[in-house]
């Protein structure tokens, strides 16, 4: 499924750009240059590790963003906000930012450079409501290149604030699937980012990235598996070993929101024969990967995503392939057993060791069926799902979440809303006849620009 896309999961070898493909066609962008001269400003400056600044997914202790779609949120006064990028940052990455609710924008940052994100000019920044104070939120768009954060600034006189985490927190476990690889925006317009966003009023992180396997081996140019890499800080692209080596940093995982809920995706790679992982080692990976979830976050629910493999003729007409039916069901009905819930083992990734604990557990693994959710035009020439299929995913997640779980959805209008610094937020419409209404739930565009897919892997 994926020899051809080997080099783009190194994440070296390829070239920075703007450029994104439509059907083999190019789509005019017009991404704007917001690189400036920091010397011909008058600005208050703040550390990378100033505690106003709020950092989503996984960093780690150099402020380098690593896996899907990380980013960074941070309330401010007046109408200016610039940010220095790091010598770690590669040229030219791709970021998103928006002002509050507002539609992403995107730009190109550079290494070292100061980019202006926002000014006079930004439309909504004059406005206080719904979302008070200002937000800023910035999202790196993809895996295998990432930002470090040297400096934030804001103008004169102004400062930071800081944002209070949403109370519902998601994490995503996956490959490239739950990366975005192959979409418009790739991590934020991956199924994974449409149900982080689209619930609401919901913390989320994606640790994903493509190629990579659940057994620890190497698969697709990634040294090891996630039932390994999940606990540390970097991802595995060809980046982390240049500025790590073989001694990356574990996750602090007391730096991150327990999730409330955690979603794997894994078994793409390990089902491909080139890979030649056997079903005992997946099926034996997987337990350890949730054991080291269970470890990690005890009262988090889990949810093993069924694997969609493509489709293939069928007679006249089309199917979907699937791939370790068997094995996933016998993963979750053994954490559904008495054998392990009268006596439950974790699993550390970092040591290497499993321990029996002396308590017992609920139920808390749970199978998520992706058959019939797209169809075989949903998937694009490089064996991934278009942006109609990840939306697709992602809505039908995340309904599941809202009826297994009794999430409801809170996001009724932005893509993704930010709340006040005392954690409570109103976002409603103001009608003529009935004054102020506030809404509870509603539809929402959540992907930029989704058109079509993106089959460019060299940028």
């Amino acid at each position: 499924m994926l020899r051809q896309c080997i080099a783009s999961f190194l994440g070296l070898l390829a070239v920075v750009t703007g450029t994104i493909l439509q059907n083999g066609q190019v789509r005019i962008t017009n991404f704007p240059d917001t690189k400036i001269d920091l010397s011909s400003y008058m600005l208050e400056t703040y550390d990378a590790n100033a505690t106003e600044v709020s950092y989503k997914g996984r960093w780690d202790s150099k402020k380098i963003s690593w896996w899907s779609a990380p980013g960074l949120v941070f309330g401010f006064t007046g109408d200016t906000v610039a940010i220095t990028f790091g010598r770690e940052t590669i040229d030219t990455t791709l970021v998103g930012y928006r002002l509050g609710g507002m539609d992403w924008q995107f730009t190109n940052v550079t290494t070292g450079g100061t980019h202006l994100l926002i000014n006079s000019e930004t439309m909504g920044v004059n406005l206080t409501y719904p979302v008070n104070p200002k937000t800023l939120e910035l999202r790196v768009t993809n895996w295998g290149y990432g930002v470090q954060i040297d400096k934030i600034h804001v103008a004169a006189g102004e400062k930071l604030i800081g944002i209070p985490n949403y109370r519902r927190s998601i994490e995503f476990i996956g490959d490239s699937l739950s990366a975005g690889m192959y979409t418009s925006y790739e991590g934020l317009s991956s199924f994974a980012y449409g149900v982080g966003a689209g619930l609401g009023e919901t913390e989320y992180s994606v640790t994903a990235i493509p190629g990579i396997c659940v057994a620890d081996q190497n698969c697709w140019g990634n040294p090891r598996g996630q039932v390994h890499q999940w606990f540390y800080a970097s991802d595995t692209s060809g980046r982390a070993t240049k500025i790590w080596g073989d001694n990356p940093e574990p996750w602090d995982f007391s730096k991150q929101q327990s999730p409330d809920i955690v979603v794997i995706n894994l078994g793409t790679n390990d089902n491909n024969e080139a890979n030649n992982v056997t079903s005992e080692a997946y099926a034996d990976s997987y337990k350890k990967l949730i054991q080291g979830v269970h470890g990690k976050f005890p009262n988090a629910q889990v949810v093993v995503m069924q694997l969609w493999l493509g489709f293939f003729q069928y007679g006249n007409s089309y199917a979907q392939n699937h791939g370790f039916d068997t094995e996933l069901l016998g993963v979750v009905d053994y954490f559904n057993s008495d054998e392990y819930l009268l006596s439950p083992i974790i699993w550390d990734g970092t040591t290497n060791t499993t321990t029996t604990l002396n308590s017992t557990s609920q139920p808390f693994v749970h199978f998520f069926n992706t058959t019939g959710i797209m169809q075989h035009n949903d998937i694009g020439p490089q064996w991934h799902p278009t942006d109609t299929g990840a939306i697709k995913v992602a809505s039908h997640l995340t309904q599941y979440i809202r009826l297994k779980f009794g999430w409801d959805l809170q996001a009724t209008g932005p893509e993704y809303t930010t709340p006040s610094p005392d954690d409570e937020i109103r976002v409603g419409f103001w009608d003529l006849l009935h004054g102020y209404l506030v809404l509870t739930a509603g539809t929402l565009r959540i992907f930029h620009e989704t058109l079509y897919w993106n089959d460019e892997p060299n940028y």
